[in-house]
């Protein structure tokens, strides 16, 4: 009896420790696939129709096409608006 009273305590601290770690390299494992399903997506929407806003002739345009003229216009992009302050001529 009086070996489990020693040994019991470093059963206890090994066990914790073990599941600490199992779950850490649970966790890593979980992000290692959810990182290359991410990067899958990506390379296949890469290589399926291109980039918004790459303009070459990959995205589906000529050589003189435009950054938008394959997708249209940017949802999240502004009016056209002056780039500088008006001049004091103009007040």
């Amino acid at each position: 009896m009086d070996y489990v009273a020693v040994l019991l305590p470093s059963l206890v601290v090994g066990l914790l420790f073990w599941f600490a770690m199992k779950s850490i390299f649970n966790a890593d494992k979980a992000e290692r696939q959810a990182e290359a399903r991410a990067q899958a997506e990506a390379d296949a929407r890469a290589a399926g129709g291109g980039q918004a806003g790459s303009g070459g002739p990959a995205a589906g345009g000529g050589p003189d096409a435009g950054p938008d003229s394959a997708t249209g216009p940017r949802p999240d992009s502004a009016p056209d608006a002056p780039s500088a302050p008006p001049a004091e001529s103009d007040k």
